[in-house]
């Protein structure tokens, strides 16, 4: 019995290092989807808008889903 204890702590353990291993991925991916959505922005030329617009812009477009805001931003 005390060695599935010690197999269940060691299960812990690893899970906690894979955990802060995926953490410290997420902070880097993070980073680089920043860069990526930062340059489309200065493509775009909306380097100009003021960040909590663009903020607004993003959730309200994130809420309605992003094909419904096209259809009524650029109907056909």
């Amino acid at each position: 019995m005390a060695r599935s204890k010690t197999s269940a702590r060691d299960a812990l353990k690893k899970l906690r290092e894979q955990r802060a291993q995926l953490d410290g991925e997420e902070v880097r991916l993070r980073q680089e989807v920043a860069i990526e959505l930062g340059k489309v922005l200065i493509d775009c030329g909306a380097e100009t808008i003021d960040p909590a617009q663009l903020r607004q812009i993003v959730s309200a477009s994130m809420t309605l889903g992003i094909e419904e805001t096209l259809k009524r931003i650029a109907p056909a």
